[in-house]
C-alpha cells in the first residue's frame, strides 16, 4: 500500500475565529493532482458542507482515522507558485484576514470558482422508479439524459421556469437522478471555431469546387478561424461542415486571449531615451542596485516634469535584457491608458495590463499569459502587485504617496507591504517614485533606510510654471457665488485665444453638494448613510456618493414639507456649467466618477484631451496627477482649502500633494505654464510650499510636528473598526474590545501602544450600518500582530457581540 498523503488545505468562507491550515486525507486516486497551489473541493464543519480550498502544503500527520477526504482536485495544474502561497500566508498575518481571503485577492475574479448544485441521471435506477415517474418529473429527467452531462440546478430552473426545486430534491429521494456539487469558474476561455486539415486524410475524396477551394487554402495556411476561412475563400460555414462529415478537416474551439492589439504600436528601443545629467546621476546609482544580488529600496524623488519616468523606463529596459520580469504600478485607473501607450512604445506585445477597468475574461487572460511567461513588463494599479511573474528584477510604485495603494476591504493590505514581500523573494529593487512622496517614504529614505535619488529641475526645455496665490476672501460680494475669481477668468480667456489649454481643478463632484430647508433648518441626507444627498444636474436626481442611494429633485422638505428648499455648494457639473455661460464657445471637458464609469472611458477622454478635441478639462483629482499634456500652459485650483481641513492627521500632506501635482501639469512643454491657486487662507504655508514646489521644506515642517504628536512614522496606527446595524450595539462592542485590550496587560508584556476612542467614524452610518473605531499607536512588530489576531479572536467568539463586525487595520490611510 502507497503511503498516505496528507495535505493542509485553506478553506474558503470561514471565520478568523477559527481560521487556519486544515489536515486532510487525499484518496489515492487524487494523489498525483493534489499539489501544493492547486484548489481542491473538501467538507467543511459539523454538517459536512462542500467548500472550495487551497493546498499549501503537506502534513505529517500521523492520526489519519478522524481526517476526512478531499473530494476532488479542481485545478489540472497548480495556480499559484510557492512564493504566493507565501504571500497569502503574509498577507493573513499582517492584515488579520482569513487566509483564504488572502488567496482569493491574488486571482482574478474570471478564475474564482463557485460551487453550483448539478443534477444526472443514475444510471443504476430501476425500470419501476422510472416509469412511476409524474409528468413533471419525466420530462426533467429526459431532459437531463438527453444534455448527457450534469446539469446545474439554475440551467433547469430556467428552462422549466415553473419548476419547484422541490421537485428535483423529491427525483433524488427516489434514486432516479443524483445530486452532486460542481465547481465551475466565474469566465470561461474565449475561443473561436478552427479548422484544419486531418493529419490521417488521404486525398482520394471527391470535392466540389467550392469543397476543394477550402481544402487548398488551408493547405496553404496550415489552419484559420472558420469565419476568416469563410471570408477569404467567399463560402458559407455548410460547405466547411461538409468538410468536416467527410472526414477531411477537423474543427476545433482554440482559446483566443482577449488583449489589446499592439501591432500598430510604434516601437522604439528603450536605450535611445536620453538622459539629462542629473537624469543619469540618478540611473547610474540606480542601476548598480538593480544589478546587486542583495533586494534594496529607493526613493526616487523629483519635482513635477523632471523626467523620473524615463529614469525607470531605462531600468526596466536593463532588467528585461538581463532576463528578468518588471511590475510597474500607478495609483488610478485614470492613469493607465498614458502609461501603457509609453510601455506598449517600448516593450511591445511583451506588456500585459491589470486593473479595474478591464472585464472579467480580459483580465482571466492577462493573469493567463503572465502565467505562460511570456510577459516580461506588467503595468497596472494595485492588483498587478499580485501579477504571477516569476524572477522579478525591478517593481516600480510610481506616486507611491497615494491612498489608492491601500485596499479598503479585505485583505486590507497596502500594495508598498506587498511589494517588499516580494522584492525580498525575488531579490529585486524596490523603486518608489514621486514629486510628493509620503512623509513616511521621505523620512525614511532621509534617514538610510531606503537610498534616495533626487532631481531638483525639469527636464527638457519646460521649466516650472509661474504660481499666483488669489486671495478669494477680497473677492466683490457679487462674486462670492462663483467658482472663479476675476485672476483665473482673465487667463483662462487668454488661453482660449492663444488656442492652448486649461485644466482646472475642483475634488468634489456633482452640482449642489447640500440641501437645507429654509423652515426647519434640516439636511436632505440620505436614509442609508449619516451623508447629504448631492444633486446630479444630469438626471435630475439627488444621490448619495457612499452607497448609490438615488431620489429625484426634493421640491419639498421631507422632515416638515416646507418648499423653502435651498441648495448649496459646489461641483464640477456646476463650474462645468458656469464656464459654459462665461465662454461660451469653448470646448469643455468634464472628468469625475459620474461620466468616466464606462469601459475605456478615461483612455478616450484623455486622448481626445490631447489631440486638441477640448480646451478646457474641468475634473476631480483624477486630473491632477501623472498627466502630461504639452500645450497645457494653465492649470486653476479652485478650493484649495478643501483638503486642508479634514479630520485627518494627513491633511495637510493630501492638500500639498493634490495642489503640487495638479500645479505641475501646466507648462509640460516648450510653452511657458501658470498657474493659479484659489484659497481663503493664503497665509498657510502648505500653499505657499505648494505653490513653489519646495517638498523639503514641507517636509521639513511636518515631520517635527509628526515627531511631536508621535504620528507616523514614529508609530505605527491600527484602525479597530465595529459596525453593527444597531447604533448602540457597534459603540458596546467597541466598549468591550477596550476592556479585552486592558486584560492583556500589553505594557507588562512589552507591547507599548496607547489607545484613543472609542469614538463613531467620520461618518458613522453607512448603508444601514453603524461604525465605531479604536485607533491604537503601536510598534508594528509579530508581537503586537499576535495579541491582536488573539483579541479579534477572543471578540468574535463571544456571544455578546454576535451582532457586531470587527477588523482590524494597519497603517490605514484613508479613515483616520
Amino acid at each position: 500500500m502507497s503511503e498516505l498523503k496528507i495535505v493542509k488545505v485553506a478553506v474558503e468562507n470561514t471565520a478568523l475565529s477559527f481560521d487556519g491550515l486544515f489536515d486532510y486525507l487525499v484518496p489515492e486516486q487524487l494523489a498525483q493532482f493534489a499539489q501544493p497551489g492547486s484548489r481542491v473541493l473538501v467538507p467543511f464543519g459539523r454538517a459536512n458542507i462542500k467548500k472550495v480550498g487551497m493546498i499549501f502544503g503537506f502534513s505529517d500527520n500521523a492520526d489519519v482515522t478522524k481526517l476526512k477526504k478531499v473530494t476532488a482536485v479542481l485545478d489540472q495544474s497548480p495556480v499559484l507558485s510557492e512564493e504566493q502561497l507565501e504571500l497569502a500566508i503574509f498577507l493573513s498575518q499582517t492584515t488579520f484576514c482569513p487566509i483564504f481571503e488572502a488567496v482569493k485577492a491574488q486571482l482574478p475574479s474570471g478564475m474564482q470558482l463557485r460551487l453550483t448544485e448539478c443534477y444526472e441521471i443514475n444510471l443504476e435506477a430501476s425500470a419501476e422508479s422510472i416509469s412511476a415517474l409524474s409528468d413533471e418529473e419525466a420530462r426533467i429527467y429526459r431532459e437531463i439524459k438527453a444534455s448527457g452531462k450534469p446539469l446545474n440546478q439554475k440551467k433547469l430552473l430556467e428552462r422549466f421556469g415553473f419548476v419547484d426545486e422541490r421537485v428535483l430534491e423529491e427525483m433524488t429521494k427516489k434514486s432516479v437522478i443524483l445530486k452532486s456539487d460542481k465547481a465551475e469558474m466565474m469566465s470561461a476561455d474565449k475561443t473561436i471555431k478552427t479548422a484544419r486539415i486531418l493529419s490521417e486524410f488521404e486525398g482520394d475524396i471527391k470535392l466540389t469546387p467550392k469543397q476543394a477551394d477550402v481544402f487548398n487554402t488551408l493547405c496553404d495556411v496550415g489552419e484559420v478561424s472558420v469565419k476568416d476561412l469563410c471570408y477569404f475563400t467567399g463560402v458559407t460555414p455548410a460547405v466547411v461542415n461538409a468538410l468536416y462529415k467527410k472526414g477531411v478537416i477537423d474543427l476545433y474551439d482554440a482559446q483566443v486571449l482577449r488583449v489589446d492589439d499592439v501591432s500598430d504600436a510604434q516601437r522604439e528601443d528603450v536605450k535611445s531615451i536620453t538622459l539629462s545629467e542629473l537624469q543619469t546621476v540618478a540611473y547610474s546609482g540606480l542601476k548598480d542596485l538593480l544589478m546587486s544580488d542583495k533586494p534594496e529600496a529607493a526613493l526616487l524623488y523629483g519635482v513635477t516634469g523632471s523626467g523620473k519616468t524615463q529614469v525607470f523606463l531605462k531600468l526596466i529596459g536593463d532588467a528585461v535584457e538581463s532576463g528578468k520580469t518588471a511590475i510597474v504600478m500607478v495609483p488610478e485607473i485614470s492613469l493607465t491608458p498614458q502609461t501603457v501607450k509609453l510601455f506598449y512604445k517600448y516593450f511591445g506585445s511583451s506588456v500585459a495590463v491589470l486593473h479595474s477597468g478591464l472585464s472579467i475574461g480580459e483580465r482571466f487572460d492577462q493573469y493567463k499569459r503572465i502565467q505562460s511567461g511570456e510577459i516580461s513588463v506588467v503595468v497596472g494599479t494595485r492588483s498587478a502587485v499580485f501579477a504571477p511573474l516569476k524572477n522579478i528584477g525591478i517593481i516600480v510604485m510610481d506616486e507611491e504617496q497615494e491612498s489608492t495603494y491601500k485596499s479598503e476591504s479585505s485583505p486590507r493590505y497596502h500594495a508598498r507591504e506587498a511589494a517588499k514581500f516580494r522584492a525580498k523573494k525575488n531579490g529585486s529593487l524596490l523603486l518608489l517614485a514621486s514629486a510628493t512622496p509620503s512623509v513616511d517614504s521621505y523620512h525614511y529614505a532621509t534617514s538610510g533606510r531606503y537610498h534616495l535619488f533626487t532631481l531638483d529641475e525639469r527636464f527638457g526645455e519646460s521649466n516650472l510654471p509661474e504660481v499666483t496665490i488669489v486671495d478669494m476672501a477680497d473677492r466683490d460680494l457679487a462674486l462670492r457665488d462663483s467658482a472663479f475669481s476675476g485672476e483665473l477668468l482673465s487667463e483662462i480667456k487668454e488661453n482660449l485665444e492663444r488656442g492652448e489649454q486649461s485644466i482646472l481643478l475642483y475634488n468634489r463632484r456633482g452640482y449642489h453638494t447640500i440641501a437645507t430647508c429654509g423652515d426647519c433648518k434640516s439636511v436632505i441626507s440620505c436614509p442609508n448613510c449619516s451623508i447629504a444627498l448631492t444633486y446630479k444636474k444630469k438626471n435630475n436626481r439627488m444621490m448619495c456618493h457612499y452607497c448609490g442611494y438615488s431620489t429625484p429633485l426634493e421640491t419639498s422638505c421631507p422632515s416638515c414639507g416646507s418648499s423653502r428648499l435651498f441648495y448649496k455648494g459646489q461641483g464640477t457639473q456646476r463650474v462645468e456649467d458656469e464656464l459654459s455661460i462665461l465662454f461660451p464657445d469653448a470646448r469643455i471637458l468634464r472628468m469625475d466618477m459620474d461620466n468616466t464609469s464606462g469601459k475605456s472611458a478615461h483612455q478616450r477622454q484623455f486622448d481626445a484631451f490631447a489631440n486638441g478635441e477640448y480646451d478646457i478639462l474641468v475634473g476631480t483629482q483624477m486630473v491632477a496627477k501623472g498627466l502630461n499634456f504639452p500645450n497645457v500652459t494653465l492649470v486653476g485650483v479652485l478650493n484649495a482649502d478643501q483638503t486642508l481641513y479634514s479630520n485627518d492627521f494627513r491633511a495637510f500632506e493630501r492638500a500639498f500633494s493634490l495642489i503640487t501635482q495638479v500645479v505641475g501639469r501646466s507648462g509640460r512643454g516648450k510653452k511657458k505654464g501658470r498657474a493659479l491657486i484659489q484659497t481663503l487662507t493664503p497665509q498657510n504655508p502648505v500653499i505657499s510650499l505648494a505653490a513653489d514646489q519646495n517638498f523639503p521644506e514641507f517636509f521639513k515642517q511636518e515631520i517635527s510636528t509628526r515627531k511631536a504628536m508621535l504620528y507616523p512614522p514614529f508609530c505605527d496606527l491600527c484602525v479597530v473598526g465595529f459596525v453593527s446595524s444597531v447604533h448602540q450595539k457597534a459603540k458596546e462592542g467597541a466598549d468591550r474590545f477596550v476592556e479585552l485590550i486592558r486584560s492583556q496587560n500589553p505594557e507588562k508584556n512589552n507591547i507599548p501602544l496607547r489607545v484613543l476612542g472609542p469614538s463613531p467614524m467620520n461618518v458613522v452610518k453607512v448603508n444601514g450600518k453603524y461604525r465605531y473605531r479604536l485607533i491604537i499607536k503601536c510598534r508594528n512588530d509579530k508581537a503586537f500582530r499576535n495579541m491582536m489576531s488573539q483579541l479579534l479572536r477572543q471578540f468574535m467568539q463571544d456571544k455578546l457581540n454576535k451582532d457586531v463586525s470587527i477588523y482590524a487595520d494597519l497603517n490605514d490611510v484613508g479613515n483616520m
